[in-house]
């Protein structure tokens, strides 16, 4: 029976090296295998570590309009507390409404990603080093499948 557990938990660990270096049927790298994805910095940028993320290319939302990405976003927006802070659908709490629409810095894919994985100044701390940057990116997709709601009490000041 014992050289059975070991013959078992030696086939498991064999398989899970062989998966480690496996990259994507398409040929892609996993967005997360080349390290952080490039930042969108502003002028109050609070860095972690005092290093700023790197400048270049634009990320890229590879689970746009997926709805199994949205649902897994909604999982992880649930089990990393988010809505502790953003309220339950993220309608907002102690931290800001992310189902209404607006956003302080910017609502394109983007930026919604560059503020969860790099976090922002006055309370929202940084999530890419405990979530990656696929995680991330469900997340994104989550807040951008919410509805937003049809009457919202506040004025735009642009009127």
């Amino acid at each position: 029976m014992m050289t059975l557990l070991r013959l078992g938990g030696g086939i498991v660990c064999c398989a899970l090296l062989l998966s480690c270096g496996r990259r994507e049927a398409s040929g892609q790298t996993p967005p997360d295998a080349a390290g952080p994805p490039p930042g969108i910095r502003y002028e109050a940028h609070l860095s972690a570590g005092d290093h700023p993320p790197p400048v270049g290319a634009v990320p890229v939302n590879l689970f746009r309009d997926d709805p199994a990405a949205a649902k897994s976003g909604s999982m992880l927006f649930t089990a990393m507390n988010c809505d502790g802070c953003h309220g339950g659908d993220g309608s907002g709490w102690v931290g800001p409404n992310l189902a209404d629409g607006r956003w302080r810095y910017g609502g394109a894919d983007e930026e919604i990603f560059s503020s969860i994985y790099f976090g922002r100044p006055k309370g929202m701390p940084a999530f890419g080093g405990a979530l990656g940057a696929p995680g991330v990116w469900n997340i994104v997709a989550y807040l951008k499948s919410l509805p937003v709601p049809a009457g919202e009490a506040t004025e735009s000041w642009e009127q």
